[in-house]
């Protein structure tokens, strides 16, 4: 057994949280020693890079829990990237010898000097509301850059405006995954955003319950807690909270007596009351509700829940009904491409679960061609498939979750037509041709699958269906 410490900091995952930790730790001028369990000359390439910052590199490197019973000295702390499991055999051995094992965004919130945090989570919701807060703050001269699990990392982010800049931010807006709360305990955002909570990643989680734990962890250490009144789960449990500030897309008086909302919209209007345990009634008109352009029922909910932090950073509801009327979209979230011979195509490649893709299917007027597959869930996926049925008259399945998603729809008594391809590369002109066939609206990417099977990531799958449909 070691019996002593180095100071060395080791990184395991050369993806985006990994180089962002690595390179946050050698600036601060720390030994730094970065594990990769693959090898491939694109990671080589990688690699070259951080070498050449004075960052050790191991390619193709063991994980075994017995990777340092040997060693002379053991590591000071390890980061570990969201993609590693919190419950790794080495990880737990680590932990039982004393070393700090902590998550890329610690690293983050360690460095971030004072700078306060808004921590959006959320199985669905929370990209756009992250990109709307971030918005909204600077489009009213707050300079609030966002990262996290969204864009930068939330390492990389603090290393270049934190550490790097002679002007931090007023604000850091961090799209937060349940992977990196897990990882990271001490996370204490000023504001904290919960947008909504459906079954997701039960294969990493386990169950439901322990799903829903680790986001409330966040809010819980939050210091102003935002939470969605219009999502079920949320709702059910709004008694187990002793204060949060709630919002709702609908009248206040839709939702049970006992949850009083803070932000609610009426007659076209957003309503804010300022004391929701006053017993006065009287309310403030903050705002038209339809100065978004977004489509769905669920994008006024992600509009309020980014009000709420815009009126707790002290922007007036003038100020941000002229930004959300400027508010460009989300890339990859229901983002309209292009319209041709009369057809529109949308990229929902964020769409990696039955709910999201639902959610997508209910904001677009049918009838639609979808495209969908990938690397499947685990997850209940009968409400989907009653969404297809009502709102497309095609459904191009294609990658692994082929065979799998299509006796899904026959079981649930899909009636359209279900085309099979190999990849988006094949089914994209499947998909224009039925559209055109079938007078459908619209051909829209809804995946409700991750995206390992054949792409890095959402965002990859979304710039290749992006480049496909601008060559129809």
């Amino acid at each position: 057994m070691p019996s002593s410490t180095s100071d060395l900091q080791v990184v395991i995952g050369l993806g985006r949280s990994g180089i962002g930790a690595a390179r946050l730790l050698r600036a601060q001028g720390r030994p730094v020693l970065l594990l990769e369990q693959h090898h491939s000359a694109a990671l080589e390439q990688r690699a070259a890079g951080l070498r050449a910052e004075g960052i050790q590199v191991e390619l193709g490197a063991s994980l075994e829990p017995t990777r340092w019973s040997e060693a002379a000295a053991l590591p000071a702390a390890v980061v570990v990237s969201p993609g590693m499991h919190w419950d790794h055999p080495l990880l737990i051995q680590l932990r039982q010898q004393g070393i700090s094992v902590h998550g890329e965004l610690v690293s983050a919130w360690r460095s971030s000097a004072g700078v306060p945090w808004i921590g959006i989570t959320g199985t669905n919701g929370k990209t756009t509301v992250t990109h709307l807060v971030s918005h909204l703050l600077n489009q009213a001269g707050i300079d609030a850059p966002m990262g996290g699990n969204v864009g930068n990392s939330a390492a990389e982010l603090v290393l270049q405006r934190c550490l790097s800049s002679s002007s931090p931010p007023q604000w850091l807006v961090m799209e937060l995954s349940s992977y990196q709360i897990e990882a990271a305990p001490e996370i204490a955002p000023q504001i904290g955003i919960w947008t909504t909570l459906t079954p997701d990643h039960l294969e990493r989680h386990g169950s439901v319950d322990a799903y829903r734990a680790i986001k409330r962890g966040l809010l819980e250490r939050s210091s102003l807690r935002i939470l969605n009144a219009d999502d079920p789960d949320l709702r059910a449990h709004a008694a187990s909270w002793d204060a949060a500030f709630w919002v709702t897309a609908g009248p206040r008086e839709h939702l049970p007596p006992s949850l009083q909302p803070s932000l609610w919209i009426e007659h076209e209007r957003v309503w804010h009351r300022r004391d929701v345990k006053a017993d006065n009634t009287t309310a403030d008109d903050l705002m038209a509700a339809d100065c978004l352009a977004m489509p769905g029922a669920h994008n006024r909910q992600n509009m309020l829940m980014a009000v709420a932090a815009g009126l707790a950073a002290g922007l007036s509801g003038p100020q941000m009904e002229a930004a959300l009327a400027r508010f460009p979209g989300v890339p990859h979230r229901l983002e309209l491409l292009r319209q041709l011979d009369g057809i529109s195509y949308y990229n929902d490649s964020k769409a990696t679960n039955y709910d999201a893709a639902e959610v997508a299917l209910q904001a677009l007027q049918g009838p639609l061609v979808v495209l969908a597959g990938g690397e499947a869930k685990l997850g209940d996926g009968s409400s989907w498939v009653a969404a297809l049925t009502r709102q497309s008259q095609a459904v191009v399945l294609y990658g692994a979750a082929q065979a799998p998603f299509e006796g899904l729809l026959r079981e649930g008594g899909y009636d359209g037509r279900i085309i099979r391809a190999e990849g988006l590369s094949d089914g994209v002109p499947l998909a224009a041709a039925a559209a055109s066939e079938l007078g459908c609206r619209a051909v829209l990417l809804s995946p409700a699958c991750a995206s390992f099977d054949q792409y890095s990531d959402f965002e990859a799958r979304g710039e290749h269906f992006r480049a496909l449909v601008k060559a129809l």
